[in-house]
């Protein structure tokens, strides 16, 4: 089983910043699903902005959601921390 959901940060482009049970952060770009279906609601950016957390993927109060497996697999790994560091 891939590594679930564990924070979301949402960008203005439509990208989720992730960080996964497993310690590993990912990038996931939502823009490719803004044309299809139930996601079409997506475009608006506040709308986009309500993301959360929710068993381990990431929802949307209008229940959209993405398959946790989708969002490890086809995000971008990143090294960089998501949390702001204080110097």
């Amino acid at each position: 089983m891939n590594p679930r959901v564990k924070k979301v940060f949402v960008s203005s482009d439509y990208k989720l910043s992730l960080l996964f049970t497993s310690g590993e952060h990912g990038v996931y770009d939502c823009s490719g699903l803004l044309e299809f279906g139930v996601f079409k609601e997506l475009k608006n950016k506040a709308y986009f902005s309500q993301a959360e957390v929710v068993d381990g993927t990431v929802v949307w109060p209008h229940e959209q959601d993405i398959c946790p497996d989708t969002l490890y697999l086809e995000s971008a790994k990143e090294k960089a921390s998501l949390t702001k560091n204080s110097s």
